[in-house]
C-alpha cells in the first residue's frame, strides 16, 4: 500500500519498524536474528540483485514484471541504507549534506585545464 512521501526520519523509522518484525520471526522459529555483518552482506545480494534488473533494462537480460522488480529492488536496498548506520552509529543525513556538499564545492570551483596546467609550467 503506497502513503504520503516521507521524510528521511520517518522512512528509517518505518524501517526498523520492519527489522524489529524479523528480528521477531527469527527469534520465534529458535533462529538468530541477523546482525550488522548479515545486514551488509544482505545489501551487497540485493545490490547484485538490482543490477540484474538495471542490465534487464538495458536489453542485456530477460525479467518478468521488470518495472515492479526494480522498484521493489531499489526499495529493498534503501532499506538496508536506512538502517547501516544504525548498526555502526553513522548519522546518514549530516553525513549525506556533507557529503553533497564537498562534491558539489569540488564539482563548481573552476578547474585549470590540462594544457593551462602545462603552459604555465613551462614558464616558470
Amino acid at each position: 500500500m503506497a502513503t504520503s512521501a516521507k521524510s528521511l526520519p520517518q522512512l528509517t523509522a518505518r524501517a526498523r519498524r520492519v527489522r524489529d518484525l524479523y528480528t521477531a520471526q527469527a527469534l520465534a522459529a529458535g533462529a538468530r536474528p541477523w546482525g550488522s555483518a548479515e545486514l551488509a552482506q544482505g545489501f551487497v545480494g540485493d545490490v547484485g540483485d538490482l543490477m540484474k534488473l538495471i542490465m534487464a533494462k538495458e536489453g542485456l537480460r530477460s525479467a518478468k514484471d521488470l518495472d515492479a522488480a526494480l522498484a521493489h529492488e531499489l526499495a529493498d536496498c534503501l532499506w538496508s541504507v536506512l538502517l547501516l548506520p544504525d548498526a555502526y552509529g553513522v548519522k546518514l543525513e549530516p553525513a549525506f549534506l556533507t557529503t553533497m556538499q564537498h562534491l558539489e564545492q569540488k564539482l563548481t570551483v573552476p578547474r585549470r585545464t590540462k594544457t593551462a596546467q602545462t603552459s604555465r609550467a613551462r614558464q616558470v
